[in-house]
C-alpha cells in the first residue's frame, strides 16, 4: 500500500488533504510525500513515521532507545551523522543498530558497515526525536525552548497599557510565535486538556493538566511574560491593550495533523495576566458510552431514561468531570433524521452534524433563558441546555418538558440525590420537579491505568473486607493493580480517564419522598434500594477489573 492509503486507512489523514499534499509535491518533485504531510500539518509527524514503518516493515525507534552517551564518536564524524540523518543506537560484536530517517538509504548503511565491520540493523526515527537526541549528544545540550529563547532579543517585561504598539511588536517576533507554538504542541504531545500560563513575581510558570492532574513543565523566562501572553491574545482575537479585565476568546489552528480548538480565558492577577487554554480536540473525543466508562447495566438504565418521549435528564458533577462529553454522546445517540435537536451552550465546545447549536452571548442579551424562549417556537424534539444556572432557566426547562420535549442539561452538584435539593433550593416547585425529571446521572473521572506497565498484586484481606470487594469478582484471591510508569504513559502509570457514574431513576417512591421534602440521604438510600450503583461502588468495580486503582477512586469520591 502507498503511504497515503495507509494513513487514510488508519484514520490519520483524509482524502482532501492527501490530494492537497500531492499537488504540493508536483511543484517539488524531490520532496517525499511523508515529509510534505508532516511539514504542512496535514498529518502528525509520528503518524507518518508509523505508516512508513508499516510500509517498509522497519520498527520505529522507541524514545528510550536513544543512548545517554555518543556511540562511534571517535570513528564517525559528527558532521556525517548530522548530514546522513542516522544516529548509532547500540553496538555489539555482531551488529550496529542505527536510527535512520530514511532506512532505505543504502549509501549510509554501507558507510556505517565499512567503518564498523558490523551488520547494520536500521530502525525508523521520528525526525524531531532524532534532532533532540543529536542536540543532547553532540550539540549544546539546549532544549528547543532554550534555543528559541536564545534567539529572542533581551527585553524588559514592564510594558504599560499605553504601549500598544510595543506589545504588538513583541508578540509578532518570530521567536515568540515559535515559543507559543512549542508550548501548545508540547501540550498536545503530553495529552493535556488545559494549558496554564501563570506569571508570578520572579518567574513565569507553565503547567499542563494531564488526566485531571496538574504538571509543571519547562517555562520561558519571566521577562517574556508580556510577549507570550500578548501573542496568545492576538491569536484569540482579544484586546491586547486591556489588561485589567477578564477576557474570553477562541483559537482555531491545525497542529500535528489535527484541527484543534483552544478556549482561551485571561484574568488579571497581582503580577500580570494569567491565561488558561482549554484544548478541545474533537478527533480525540469518542462519542461512545462504553468507551466513556458505562458498563452494561448502567448503560441499559440510562438509555431507558434517555429514550422516553419527554422529560428532563440531568448530568451532574463538578467542573471537568466529563458532563459535556456525556451529553454530546447522548445527543449523538438521539441524532436521527426524524428528530430535531436544538442546543443552547456557553460555549459550543464541539460542532455536531445535524444539530442546531446556539452560542450564548450575554453581552447582547442572548442568555440561556432568552434563547430557550425562542427555540421552543422552533418546534424541536430534543433540547440541550449547556447548564441550568438559575431559576428562570430551570422553569423554562420544566415548561419545555411539560409540553412534550426531551430536555438534557447539566448541574453542578456532588451526587445524584443532592441534585433534587439543589433544584428545590433554587425555587423549583416540588410537583413540577417530580412530574418532569426522569433521571439524574452523577459522574466523576478517574485516571485509567497504563496497560503497558500496570502491575497486578493480591489485595490485602483487610481492604477486601472493608470495601467488600468480593461483590465485584468471583476470583480468589482478589487481584488489584498498581501504577508503575513507563515511556508510553510518561512515567505516571496512568493513561487516559474513564467515567464512574451513578444513575438515579425517578420512581414513584422517590417522587413521594420529594413531595414530603425528605433529606438527600434518604433519597439516596431509596435509590440504592431501587438498584442504583453508587459512584464509589462503580469505581471499586473498575479497580477490581484492572481499569483504575483504589487510590484513584478514593481521590475523586467518598462513600457516604
Amino acid at each position: 500500500m502507498r503511504l497515503g492509503e495507509i494513513l487514510i486507512e488508519r484514520g490519520k489523514l483524509d482524502l482532501a488533504n492527501l490530494e492537497r499534499a500531492l499537488r504540493v509535491q508536483e511543484t517539488n518533485k524531490q520532496e517525499r510525500i511523508g515529509a510534505i504531510l508532516a511539514r504542512t500539518g496535514f498529518a502528525a509527524e509520528r503518524d507518518v513515521v508509523e505508516a512508513l514503518s508499516i510500509q517498509m516493515d522497519v520498527p520505529v525507534v522507541p524514545l528510550a532507545s536513544y543512548p545517554e552517551l555518543p556511540i562511534l564518536e571517535e570513528r564517525v564524524s559528527v558532521r556525517f551523522i548530522k548530514e546522513s540523518r542516522a544516529l548509532p543506537l547500540l553496538e555489539d560484536e555482531a551488529q550496529l543498530v542505527l536510527a535512520m530517517v530514511d532506512p532505505a538509504d543504502e549509501y549510509v548503511r554501507n558507510a556505517f558497515r565499512l567503518v564498523t565491520g558490523r551488520n547494520i540493523v536500521p530502525q525508523l526515527a521520528v525526525p524531531s526525536e532524532m534532532d533532540a537526541a543529536f542536540e543532547r549528544l553532540y550539540g549544546t545540550g539546549k532544549t528547543s525552548m532554550d534555543q528559541i529563547v536564545g534567539e529572542a532579543q533581551t527585553r524588559d517585561d514592564d510594558v504599560g497599557n499605553e504601549d500598544l504598539q510595543q506589545l504588538k511588536e513583541l508578540a509578532s517576533e518570530a521567536p515568540i510565535i515559535r515559543l507559543v507554538s512549542l508550548i501548545i504542541s508540547h501540550a498536545l504531545q503530553a495529552r493535556a486538556s488545559d494549558i496554564h500560563i501563570e506569571p508570578f513575581e520572579n518567574r513565569l510558570i507553565v503547567r499542563y493538566r494531564v488526566d485531571g492532574v496538574m504538571h509543571e513543565v519547562e517555562s520561558p523566562p519571566r521577562r517574556f511574560s508580556a510577549a507570550v501572553i500578548s501573542r496568545i491574545k492576538i491569536m484569540a482575537s482579544l484586546d491586547i491593550a486591556e489588561r485589567r479585565l477578564p477576557q474570553d476568546g477562541r483559537i482555531k489552528l491545525r497542529l500535528q495533523g489535527k484541527e484543534i480548538d483552544l478556549r482561551v480565558s485571561t484574568v488579571p492577577t497581582m503580577h500580570g495576566e494569567s491565561v488558561v487554554m482549554r484544548i478541545l480536540d474533537k478527533s480525540g473525543t469518542t462519542l461512545d458510552f462504553a468507551t466513556l466508562g458505562f458498563d452494561a447495566v448502567a448503560l441499559e438504565r440510562f438509555l431507558q431514561v434517555l429514550n422516553q418521549p419527554h422529560g428532563i435528564v440531568l448530568v451532574t458533577g463538578p467542573t471537568g468531570s466529563g458532563k459535556t462529553t456525556t451529553l454530546y454522546t447522548a445527543l449523538d445517540k438521539l441524532n436521527k433524521p426524524d428528530i430535531k435537536i436544538l442546543t443552547v451552550e456557553d460555549p459550543v465546545e464541539y460542532q455536531m452534524e445535524g444539530i442546531n447549536q446556539i452560542q450564548v452571548k450575554p453581552q447582547i442579551g442572548l442568555t440561556f433563558a432568552n434563547a430557550l424562549r425562542s427555540i421552543v417556537r422552533q418546534d424541536p424534539d430534543v433540547i440541550m441546555i449547556g447548564e441550568i444556572r438559575d431559576l428562570e432557566t430551570a422553569q423554562i426547562a420544566v415548561q419545555s418538558a411539560l409540553t412534550g420535549h426531551m430536555v438534557l442539561s447539566t448541574l453542578h452538584t456532588n451526587d445524584a440525590a443532592s441534585t433534587i435539593n439543589r433544584l428545590l433550593d433554587m425555587g423549583m416547585d416540588d410537583y413540577l420537579l417530580t412530574s418532569t425529571v426522569n433521571g439524574i446521572l452523577a459522574q466523576r473521572l478517574v485516571r485509567t491505568l497504563c496497560t503497558h506497565c500496570r502491575e497486578a498484586h493480591p489485595a490485602l484481606p483487610e481492604v477486601i473486607e472493608e470495601m467488600q470487594l468480593t461483590r465485584f469478582t468471583a476470583a480468589s484471591p482478589v487481584v488489584l493493580y498498581r501504577p508503575i510508569g513507563c515511556e508510553e504513559c510518561g512515567g505516571t502509570g496512568y493513561s487516559g480517564r474513564v467515567s464512574i457514574v451513578e444513575l438515579l431513576v425517578m420512581t414513584d417512591t422517590i417522587r413521594g419522598m420529594i413531595m414530603r421534602h425528605v433529606t438527600s440521604g434518604e433519597v439516596r438510600q431509596q435509590a440504592i434500594a431501587d438498584g442504583m450503583q453508587t459512584m464509589y461502588e462503580n469505581g471499586l468495580s473498575k479497580a477490581v477489573a484492572g481499569v483504575t486503582t483504589i487510590e484513584e477512586v478514593l481521590r475523586v469520591t467518598r462513600e457516604e
